[in-house]
């Protein structure tokens, strides 16, 4: 999938990998569902690594199973970190190519002790 989204400052592709945009912190971290649920979960415990949350964003059934592994899978890495990781999926509209798109978004931050 080569869509674009135009936001005022904002410009992302759906990439085969991980593809990230700023939004008032850390990169949005974007999936498709070509993108490599390993590649996205270095990213994810990356941007937790060094800012202590994270978002990450998919459209489509493929693309949010990718992203749901590569969650699974950024869990394992930050264990490593003594980082317990929860995620918190919602919905949210993104604007590509003209159109109104329905995306799942997921919030990840470390576990209330």
């Amino acid at each position: 999938m080569s869509e674009s989204e135009s936001q005022p400052h904002l410009t992302e592709s759906y990439a085969d990998d991980v593809s990230t945009f700023a939004e008032d912190g850390p990169d949005v971290i974007k999936v498709s569902a070509r993108s490599r649920s390993t590649a996205v979960a270095g990213a994810i415990a990356g941007v937790m690594r060094q800012h202590n949350f994270a978002e990450v964003q998919a459209i489509g059934a493929g693309a949010v199973n990718q992203a749901v592994k590569a969650l699974a899978i950024a869990r394992g890495y930050l264990e490593r970190d003594e980082i317990d990781i929860v995620t918190t999926p919602y919905f949210t509209e993104v604007e590509i190519d003209g159109q109104e798109r329905t995306a799942v978004r997921f919030r990840v931050e470390p576990r209330p002790a």
